[in-house]
């Protein structure tokens, strides 16, 4: 079934224009958020590629898509999306499961790739934060003194929630997000069929649950709950050098 993507786009048009209006614009907040974005979405989409070609598929290598340029992997309203509505994408990686190793079925492939973009999100969270308190323990004056300091650290701040905020959002298993693909690799032909011929259907499904408090009570707490968990790992490995 068809879904004409120019109506997410305006949707998702409105959902920022309402962001705008409740006092959700913050300038400042928004220039320290895009480092965090292009880092998140350059390696998110990285991941897949680089999975992909591991496997045995060289159609991203083929594309131009194996590479940390940001200009290879972002999609405009993508990117604006994220920095203003909190959800956003980038551009998709092309794969032909086809060409994956004998080694390993087409579902597996499939889902592993699918599966490498959120993980390597979550492995950056984890990274960043032990830079946010590496700085924080090993240099705390210039950390929380120094304008430069304050500025990079909350830029890592919110590095850390982006990606684990573009993470947790493409787990949904709803199209065109990871968790979908990941789904249906594990899906009986007829559900896969079933669920490829309904596909306006989950987009609807999706647009309902992120405009509706649904969204708020289900992925914010996930969110949350990593990001406490992450920060405490971290934090509490550090705090042991004070």
């Amino acid at each position: 079934m068809y879904f004409d993507n120019r109506y997410l786009y305006i949707f998702l048009a409105v959902i920022v224009i309402i962001n705008l209006m409740s006092g959700g614009f913050d300038l400042l907040g928004l220039l320290l958020t895009i480092p965090g974005v292009l880092i998140a979405i350059t390696f998110h989409e990285y991941a897949h590629a680089f999975a992909a070609d591991k496997l045995g598929d060289d159609t991203p290598r083929l594309q131009g898509r194996l590479n940390l340029n940001p200009l290879s992997h972002l999609d405009p309203i993508g990117v604006i999306m994220l920095i203003f509505a909190h959800i956003g994408w980038g551009k998709p990686v092309e794969i032909n499961p086809n060409n994956f190793s004998r080694k390993i079925s087409t579902k597996a492939g499939e889902a592993i790739v699918s599966l490498a973009g959120p993980l390597m999100n979550f492995i950056l969270a984890l990274v960043i934060a032990i830079i946010f308190y590496a700085i924080g323990t090993f240099a705390t004056s210039f950390a929380y003194t120094t304008q430069i300091g304050i500025i990079i650290m909350t830029i890592l701040q919110y590095a850390v929630l982006v990606n684990i905020g573009l993470g947790v959002f493409n787990l949904i298993p709803l199209p065109p997000l990871d968790g979908s693909k990941v789904l249906m690799a594990f899906l009986s032909y007829n559900a896969k069929r079933w669920f490829e011929e309904h596909t306006q259907l989950f987009y609807i499904i999706f647009l309902i649950i992120w405009i509706t408090p649904i969204s708020s009570m289900i992925i914010s707490p996930i969110i949350s709950g990593i990001t406490t968990g992450i920060n405490g790992l971290v934090g509490g490995i550090f705090g042991l050098f004070r």
